[in-house]
C-alpha cells in the first residue's frame, strides 16, 4: 500500500526535524551559534486521471484530476544568521559584532574562514588568535609590555604601553559580508567557509555602510529561542506520532484483505 511508503517519508523527515532541533538546544550557550531550521518539499504526485482533457471527445475536460502525493523529503537546512543577544564580559579580548559582517581566521592551511564568535585570545608571541590558535586576519600581534588594550567600534586596535603617552595603533581588524550568509558551509568550531552558493566575500572596515560595529568586552550570545525550540519539538514529536498511526491504520487495512483472502 502506498500509504506504508508515504508515511514512511513522513517519520523520515519529521526525525530529521527533530535532530536539527536538538542540535539547537545543545548549542544554546555557544558562542556566536545560529539556529537552524529544516525544510520539506513535497515528493513527485502520481497522476491517477490526469485534469483539463476531456474524457470523451466533444465534451469539456476535466476540472479536477486525481494525483496521489508521494510523500515529503528534506530539501534543505537554513542557518538562520539573525543578530544574538550581546553580553557584556570584562574580558578585552572578546569582540562582539553588532550588525552585519564576520571576523576573518587564517586555518593551518592558509585557508580564509569566518567566524562570528569573538572570543579571542593572545598567542605566544602576542599575536591575536582564536581559542583554537588559528590567527586573526588581519594579523594583530601586541608588543609584551602592552598594559592595556582598546578597541574601538570600526575595529582599531590601540596598546597602552609604559612610558609612552599615547595608545599605540596596532592595526584595523575588518570584517567581510556575504551576499547569502545562509550559503556559508558550517564546519564546526563556530567556523564557516565560503562556498559558491554564498558568493565572495566582501572585505571592509567595521561601523561603515553595509558592516556593522565591533563591541569590545562583549560576546554575541545563540539566537537559539528555547521556548521556540521546545514549542517546535512538540509539534515535531506529535506529526511522527500522525504518520505512526497512518502506517498502523495502513497495516490493519491490509491484514483485514488478507484474512477476507484467506
Amino acid at each position: 500500500m502506498r500509504a506504508l511508503a508515504i508515511a514512511a517519508t513522513g517519520m523520515s523527515a519529521q526525525q530529521t526535524n527533530v535532530e536539527v532541533i536538538a542540535n539547537n538546544i545543545a548549542n544554546i550557550n555557544t558562542t556566536g551559534f545560529k539556529r537552524a531550521r529544516a525544510e520539506f518539499t513535497d515528493l513527485l504526485y502520481q497522476a491517477e486521471r490526469a485534469q483539463g482533457v476531456p474524457v470523451v471527445d466533444g465534451q469539456l475536460p476535466v476540472p479536477e484530476g486525481v494525483r496521489i502525493g508521494l510523500g515529503v523529503h528534506t530539501v534543505g537546512i537554513r542557518n538562520l544568521h539573525i543578530q544574538g543577544p550581546l553580553t557584556q564580559t570584562g574580558n578585552p579580548l572578546d569582540l562582539a559584532i553588532n550588525g552585519r559582517g564576520w571576523f576573518q581566521v587564517t586555518s593551518p592551511t592558509g585557508e580564509i574562514l569566518y567566524a562570528r564568535a569573538g572570543a579571542f585570545n593572545k598567542g605566544p608571541n602576542g599575536e591575536l588568535v582564536t581559542p583554537d590558535g588559528l590567527l586573526v586576519e588581519p594579523a594583530i600581534t601586541f608588543p609584551a609590555d602592552t598594559m592595556e588594550i582598546v578597541i574601538n567600534e570600526a575595529g582599531n586596535v590601540y596598546a597602552k604601553r609604559p612610558n609612552v603617552q599615547q595608545p599605540q595603533l596596532l592595526g584595523q581588524l575588518t570584517l567581510a559580508t556575504f551576499a547569502n550568509d545562509a550559503g556559508l558551509e558550517p564546519l564546526g568550531n563556530n567556523l564557516y567557509r565560503e562556498t559558491p552558493a554564498s558568493g565572495q566575500p566582501v572585505v571592509g572596515p567595521a561601523n561603515q555602510d553595509g558592516f556593522g560595529k565591533i563591541h569590545q568586552a562583549y560576546l554575541e550570545n545563540s539566537n537559539v529561542d528555547p521556548v521556540k525550540e521546545i514549542t517546535e519539538l512538540i509539534s515535531a514529536q506529535r506529526a511522527y506520532e500522525m504518520n505512526s498511526k497512518v502506517i498502523q491504520a495502513a497495516d490493519e487495512m491490509a491484514a483485514t484483505v488478507s484474512k477476507g483472502i484467506r
